[in-house]
């Protein structure tokens, strides 16, 4: 046999025909390529974002150790599906389908803090509307190291009609001091009436209707631990009797405890049962309320609203942007001012022309919040039969 046919018989198929790896392992390998470690990753802390998104709308305000998860700011709902569109562009195989999907999920958590539809700001009153000014304040614990004079001097300037104020009382350690401060007040306020109960305090220059107290024994601390942290008080308002609660729910937990701990897990697990039981007795008054009504105070949550509703029929207010709208805390700790703890909610044919927070920060770690109603004059009943006449 010579060269030539021996060359033949060795490479039958001649020098290019060799067919090279399985068509199967060429796919793997540009699918690896494709998914990259940092895809992956983004891919991943979307999914992660998603199902935490989801949890959080199913177990807020109904799982007391969710309310470790309700401490984080409202804006992480905009701020981390931003971040992670920021990214997309550098996942090219996928970067169209998780867009929209982060897009997804950028709406829903604006939505949840109260971006959209359904949160009016500031409405409009007429001419024949009563303009009430209203002024809700965590007070942070009545002047326990304040200047009373410069205190009673800030109140006074905001001459308010109604005064909503919470932590009407001082602190001995761990225990709560009921106090009474009221003869101060009637020469500080002359012409307002006081109504207390427990550590919450309403004072109105309207005539009162009707106060509404929690029975509760009057020993030891009850007063406080087993009291109503909501407080109504029917005041009237031109023609129309109006109900005004002044809320303060318990805290969740206690700053600095370690949260590792039994104590921590217990006093979680207590004030979420507290928590649950004001929120519950509150929305039963206003569903049995016949008045119109103005709900204020402080509600050591972020997320009320939507996540958390207050039902009844109530309407949530913005004093401005919600993404802005922070109050806390504005002293004594050292963290930016990035909650929202105090709300205004209304109910029936109740505007607010007027909202903003603004004031208390020498005094409090909450800023106040100025509030001015309008109440509309004579029978809503018989302004709807008119209208539809």
């Amino acid at each position: 046999m010579d060269a030539t046919n021996e060359q033949s018989v060795a490479h039958p198929l001649g020098p290019t025909s060799d067919p090279g790896p399985p068509a199967g392992a060429e796919v793997g390998r540009r699918a690896r390529r494709r998914w990259c470690t940092g895809t992956r990753l983004l891919v991943g802390a979307t999914a992660l974002w998603a199902v935490l998104l989801v949890l959080h709308v199913l177990l807020a305000g109904r799982w007391w150790f969710w309310l470790v998860v309700e401490a984080v700011p409202p804006l992480v709902l905009v701020v981390v599906p931003l971040l992670l569109l920021a990214a997309t562009p550098f996942a090219r195989p996928v970067r169209r389908w998780l867009s929209a999907v982060l897009v997804v999920l950028l709406l829903a958590g604006a939505y949840l803090v109260g971006l959209g539809p359904g949160w009016p700001g500031e409405g409009d009153g007429t001419a024949r509307d009563t303009t009430v000014k209203v002024f809700a304040w965590s007070t942070d614990y009545w002047q326990m190291s304040d200047d009373k004079e410069d205190f009673y001097a800030f109140l006074r300037r905001q001459d308010a009609d109604v005064y909503l104020l919470q932590e009407y009382l001082y602190w001995e350690g761990d225990q709560p001091v009921r106090i009474d401060d009221s003869n101060r007040l009637r020469r500080e306020l002359p012409g307002y009436r006081l109504s207390v109960e427990g550590e919450l305090l309403t004072l109105s220059r309207l005539p009162v209707v009707a106060e509404h107290h929690r029975a509760v024994a009057n020993t030891g601390t009850d007063w406080y631990w087993k009291g109503a942290k909501t407080q109504r008080t029917d005041i009237r308002v031109g023609e129309r009797t109006v109900s005004f609660y002044n809320v303060h729910l318990p805290v969740p937990f206690r700053v600095g405890d370690n949260p590792l701990s039994g104590r921590f897990r217990g006093f979680l697990r207590d004030q979420y049962a507290r928590r649950d039981q004001e929120l519950r007795a509150l929305r039963s008054d206003l569903e049995d309320n016949p008045h119109p009504a103005v709900v204020s105070g402080d509600f050591n949550s972020p997320w009320m609203g939507r996540v958390t509703p207050l039902g009844a029929g109530t309407r949530g207010h913005n004093p401005g942007s919600p993404l802005f709208a922070f109050s806390w805390p504005v002293s004594d700790y050292p963290l930016p001012r990035l909650w929202r703890l105090d709300w205004l909610f209304t109910t029936g044919d109740l505007t607010v022309p007027g909202y903003r927070f603004h004031g208390g920060e020498a005094f409090s770690d909450h800023v106040a919040q100025e509030i001015r109603v309008a109440v509309p004059d004579g029978d809503p009943s018989a302004r709807t039969r008119q209208r539809g006449s």
